[in-house]
């Protein structure tokens, strides 16, 4: 019964960890999910990394989203108050290559 305990404790705090960063992203005003699948080849070469490397998303700020994206800053600023706060990116920027950078250097802003 002891071990059963523990498991599910074990399990229980995984979960809640996995759900934290979700949260949090979701609690930053101003800022937007960004997906870099597309783009991740292209970042990694710029900051000298391995594709690896490269997270599937990065939170920047609406005036980047709308520029990698190619999406109208205003569109973005409207999802983001409806609560649908990302977009996929097409290109990438200096400003997105060096927050990627940050976050793989575990550096915050």
């Amino acid at each position: 019964m002891e071990n059963v305990k523990t498991v599910l404790a074990v399990i229980g705090s995984a979960a809640m960890f996995t759900i934290a960063p979700a949260a949090i992203a979701e609690q930053s005003p101003g800022l937007m999910n960004v997906h870099l699948s597309n783009v991740a080849n292209n970042i990694a070469r710029n900051i000298n990394v391995d594709v690896s490397q490269i997270p599937a998303t990065v939170q920047v700020r609406v005036g980047v989203a709308a520029e990698v994206c190619n999406v109208a800053e205003n569109v973005l600023a409207d999802r983001h108050k409806s609560g649908i706060g990302n977009c996929t990116a097409e290109t990438t920027s200096a400003e997105l290559d060096q927050t990627v950078h940050r976050q793989i250097k575990g550096i915050t802003q």
